[in-house]
């Protein structure tokens, strides 16, 4: 079923259910851990501390920052970034595409 289009690409109902693979999930460090230790109430760097340390144990942890990005978390620690990390890697690749584009 055709809805539409975007970008001059025919848009079908597919596009607009399309969900993100989170089986990664069930590998992760994190899983059975209290998820406010991810999503901290201060944004100060040592409060996001403990969270980074599991992370850097974790197998999947660039499937979990890749899903931060492509959903664009914008609260909580992801695959060992905190959400100011995320916007500087953000800005980082988005300079990065600008000075290729040009």
């Amino acid at each position: 079923m055709i809805l539409g289009e975007r970008n001059g690409a025919l848009l079908t109902l597919s596009d607009l259910m399309w969900e993100p693979d989170t089986r990664w999930r069930e590998a992760a460090a994190c899983s059975g851990v209290e998820s406010d230790l991810f999503f901290p109430a201060s944004e100060e760097a040592s409060a996001a501390q403990a969270a980074k340390a599991i992370c850097g144990e974790c197998p999947v942890r660039e499937a979990c920052l890749q899903y931060a990005l492509v959903t664009n978390q914008a609260a909580g620690v992801w695959g060992g970034l905190d959400a100011a990390d995320r916007r500087r890697m953000r800005r980082r690749l988005r300079d990065r595409d600008r000075r290729k584009a040009s």
